[in-house]
């Protein structure tokens, strides 16, 4: 254990590996899941109740026999699998020797059956053909011995020479009668010498998980860490997502091989045999684990692949954890325990993954519509002028809009509408309505370009662009749970769909509209605090002679804080979205019972604000001024608040709904 634990500075560390180990770790653990899967698969009850035998007490001591070694195939199996690669390295080393021991004395036996067929006992070199056949046995066992002490590292070639022995005899002329019995002899040698070493190497398991029990419990942290520490450490020393992809690979490829040109998989077609063909490879939690890597390694492609699209490599350095394919991946690990899918035979097994595939699609057009809309409006609201950057952008949001629904009227042709399939389809129709709301957006920006001054009010119509937008989807989320309370009262009613629209209701409906009436009322807020502030004359604004402190651009017009600051109102109500403070010197936007003139309406003492060079604001108010400043769209409160519904209402269409559909369908 101490070639990939070790304990250094209270952690659990894994030794870095070249690239070769690293995948030599992977492809020699492969075997021992294959193992474990084939394992899993055999119905040893139904092979045992088969046996025959004379007596029950020979029959119970069958099935005594059998049982022990299924259950020590999944030991040694597992032993193998957590072993070092260093150990494994020579364990595949002895394997391989042993192979070629029985290789020798399977030469050796054709060579004595050969001469006794032959019958001839004379000297070898009166006999041509009987030289030639000594010749090409003793070659052959000479290069077995070579490569047997090669790779055991040893000089001493003669410990596995055993099988010469009946070739030795040959040349002395011993009779044909007794080559036979010295070929039992020399298996009886090799017998003895693995029996030797496997005597001698009996304890090494036992020795490798006391190392590393010493190696673990000589970290001083707590119980719960120290777990924690060695799981992540054993994560990555054995590459456990690329392992059981790797798996799983080898067995979808031996399946598809196994079928190919059969009458089913022709009738079947392409696509209904690639399918099936996976839903083969995931009838065991192995499989299923490696499908479940698989898929997140898929999403994981696809969503780069738009990142890629959208804005070159670049944007492939941002790492986001909601859009690495780990939510695709633990989506259809739950769905297919939560349906039961290992228990369902073949067909069924094939249905139902078809409708977790579908969830898991979904869920990853989700992700995609989350990394378009920030490029989409960026490029809107910065006036970037590259025409390939916005069709990239545009074409994206045009598949994003059409291909969901393409989804949503397919997968309605298979089924009747109930509530389960409202679900699904309208987490389509949800992300072509977000999608949707990005390209009007977007357009308005572009008109803006367009025009070349800004657009009256844009702001306004921003919001209320987002609000439609926002009370179509909570109108979507109540007609659900509308749908699903009508079917549960008058139709079939389960407790999985109770739970469920009671959670649909808590987070799609009662979340949505409380996040939407405080936007509204955080805006009336700032609204009513910028109508009271006063405004600046003609006069203030040519003495003040600045820029805006929150734009940096210049002033025609302004509202002066009660500490006497000037900000144009636009970006001072943006502002106020995210601090109730002024951006200049965190003084509250209010009137003061302190300040009686300020409060009566009249206009505050004014205060030069120096120049952008020349300021030197605090790194809170800097990080403030970003946020205020970030866009029309970016910076309204109830985006924010919406971004995190939408999380909530992919998983929540994903994970718990889309589980009962898919029981219900295949039960």
């Amino acid at each position: 254990m101490s070639a990939f634990l070790h304990g250094a500075g209270g952690y659990c560390v894994c030794v870095k590996m070249p690239r070769l180990e690293e995948v030599a770790n992977v492809v020699l653990r492969v075997p021992s899941i294959l193992v474990l899967d084939m394992l899993y698969k055999c119905d040893i009850d139904s092979f045992t109740d088969h046996l025959k035998a004379r007596t029950e007490d020979m029959l119970f001591k069958y099935k005594y026999v059998i049982w022990n070694i299924y259950y020590l195939g999944h030991i040694v199996s597992t032993v193998v699998l957590l072993l070092p690669l260093g150990h494994i390295i020579q364990l595949y080393l002895h394997v391989l020797c042993t192979l070629l021991l029985y290789m020798g004395h399977q030469i050796a036996r054709d060579y004595v059956r050969d001469e006794a067929q032959y019958g001839y006992d004379g000297a070898l070199f009166l006999d041509s053909p009987a030289l030639n056949r000594f010749v090409t046995a003793l070659t052959s066992q000479i290069i077995v011995s070579t490569l047997c002490a090669f790779l055991m590292r040893t000089q001493h070639v003669w410990l596995f020479s055993a099988h010469l022995l009946p070739l030795l005899a040959r040349v002395v002329s011993v009779p044909l009668d007794w080559l036979l019995t010295l070929s039992s002899v020399s298996m009886m040698i090799t017998g003895a010498e693995v029996a030797v070493f496997l005597l001698a190497n009996l304890f090494v398991p036992y020795r490798l998980v006391r190392a590393a029990y010493r190696e673990i419990m000589a970290i001083e942290v707590t119980e719960l860490y120290r777990l924690m520490a060695v799981g992540v450490s054993l994560w990555h020393c054995f590459a456990v997502p690329v392992l059981f992809s790797v798996f799983w690979f080898v067995l979808f490829g031996v399946q598809l091989v196994t079928n190919y040109g059969t009458i089913t998989a022709v009738q079947q077609g392409p696509l209904l045999y690639l399918l099936t063909s996976v839903s083969e490879c995931c009838a065991s939690p192995y499989s299923l684990l490696g499908l479940t890597f698989v898929v997140s390694y898929l999403a994981l492609g696809l969503l780069s692949l738009c990142k890629f699209y959208l804005g070159g490599f670049s944007a492939l350095q941002n790492h986001n954890v909601m859009h690495s394919g780990v939510t695709e991946g633990v989506t259809l690990l739950l769905l297919a325990l939560q349906t039961g899918l290992l228990d369902m035979a073949a067909l069924q097994r094939c249905f139902l993954l078809f409708i977790i595939l579908f969830i898991v699609l979904t869920s990853t057009l989700q992700s995609m519509s989350e990394i378009t809309e920030p490029v989409v409006l960026g490029l809107g609201a910065s006036r970037n002028r590259s025409v390939w950057k916005h069709l990239r952008g545009l074409s994206m949001c045009g598949f994003l809009l059409l291909f969901p629904g393409f989804m949503a009227y397919k997968i309605s042709q298979f089924f009747n509408m109930d509530f389960w399939l409202l679900i699904l389809v309208s987490s389509c129709m949800l992300t072509s309505l977000q999608v949707t709301g990005t390209l009007l957006i977007y357009s308005l920006f572009m008109v803006e370009v367009w025009r070349g001054a800004a657009l009256p009010g844009l702001d306004e119509i921003v919001y209320y662009v987002n609000g439609v937008c926002r009370v179509l989807e909570f109108a979507v989320a109540v007609c659900v749970v509308a749908y699903g309370a009508w079917e549960s009262l008058w139709g079939e009613w389960s407790w999985m769909g109770a739970s469920v629209i009671i959670i649909h209701s808590y987070c799609n409906v009662w979340l949505r509209a409380q996040a939407g009436w405080k936007s509204f009322l955080l805006r009336q807020e700032a609204a009513r605090k910028i109508n009271v502030l006063p405004r600046a004359s003609a006069e203030q604004l040519q003495d003040h002679n600045d820029v805006c402190a929150i734009c940096f651009q210049d002033m025609t017009s302004a509202v002066i804080t009660y500490c006497g600051h000037f900000f144009h109102a636009n970006c001072l109500r943006k502002w106020l979205y995210v601090q109730e403070t002024c951006p200049m010197c965190h003084a509250s936007i209010k009137p003061s019972s302190a300040n009686p003139t300020a409060a009566a309406g009249e206009a505050p003492p004014t205060h030069r604000s120096p120049p952008p060079s020349e300021q030197q604001p605090s790194p809170e108010t800097r990080q403030q001024e970003e946020q205020a400043s970030q866009g029309d769209s970016d910076c309204s409160a109830e985006t924010n608040c919406d971004e995190g519904l939408q999380i909530t209402e992919t998983e929540m269409l994903e994970k718990t709904a889309g589980a009962s559909f898919t029981q219900k369908r295949c039960g």
